[in-house]
């Protein structure tokens, strides 16, 4: 078995638009040495997810639904997360997937006050990891971090990014290119989900211009993270709770 294994969660009942959704996270990971394994626990899709034995590190990508929900399969993949969680296996968490893994630490996921949507600036104390962006957001719910979590970003719609030990939650998008955005279209129109017009156009424009520098950023956080592996400060230290204390 391979000791590069990268475990990606999907969230979309067609596998062709949620494989589109990893993005620069697939050649990202696969330039660093990585083999990607997908799997969606959503929509009733009952094949026996990837063994995390071995595993290098679990990724949760987007989804349409909300980390605080009870549908049927949220509660497979919590105890998913759980078990990857228990056996060490660092997890990197996408929007939905930040959230989830906050709501799993112990932290919370609620609807936002101030939903996001397009490149956004962010504040960060861990620029070697998640650089200040600008950063892909597309959001209505956000989460809060769990106290034994290190906040490490936010701006003022809220926390951005969160490190527990191995595991990073982000509130944002860095897989984000043209394509991804188009997949994300072509669920809306599948679902009958109106979005505005102008501002998913003059999104699209951002990325088509942006392309080259979203995908730099995105490889920047991989290769952070997963330096961070070995380097983040033991959780609850003073040091710790002093960069937390400075983001909130």
């Amino acid at each position: 078995m391979s000791k590069n294994r990268a475990v990606v969660l999907v969230h979309d009942r067609d596998p062709q638009l949620g494989y589109r959704n990893i993005g620069t996270l697939v050649p990202e990971l696969e330039s660093r040495g990585y083999q990607l394994e997908v799997h969606s626990f959503d929509y009733g899709l009952t094949d026996t997810p990837p063994a995390l034995d071995g595993a290098a590190m679990l990724v949760v990508m987007g989804s349409p639904d909300a980390a605080y929900g009870e549908t049927a399969w949220i509660g497979p993949e919590i105890a998913y997360l759980e078990a990857a969680i228990e056996c060490d296996v660092p997890i990197l968490g996408v929007c939905f997937g930040g959230q989830l893994l906050a709501r799993v630490l112990g932290g919370s996921v609620a609807r936002s006050k101030f939903p996001e949507h397009g490149l956004t600036d962010i504040e960060t104390t861990r620029p070697d990891v998640v650089g200040p962006g600008p950063w892909m957001e597309y959001h209505d719910d956000t989460f809060l971090a769990p106290d034994s979590a290190t906040v490490i970003a936010r701006n003022d719609a809220g926390q951005q990014a969160f490190v527990q030990g191995p595991h990073l939650g982000l509130q944002f998008h860095p897989e984000i290119d043209v394509d991804v955005f188009a997949s994300w279209a072509d669920a809306w129109a599948r679902d009958g989900i109106e979005q505005d017009r102008d501002l998913v156009d003059a999104i699209a424009k951002d990325l088509v211009s942006g392309e080259a520098e979203l995908r730099a950023r995105c490889g920047a956080l991989l290769d952070g993270w997963i330096a961070g592996h070995r380097v983040f400060s033991p959780v609850g230290s003073e040091h710790d709770r002093g960069e937390a204390d400075q983001l909130q």
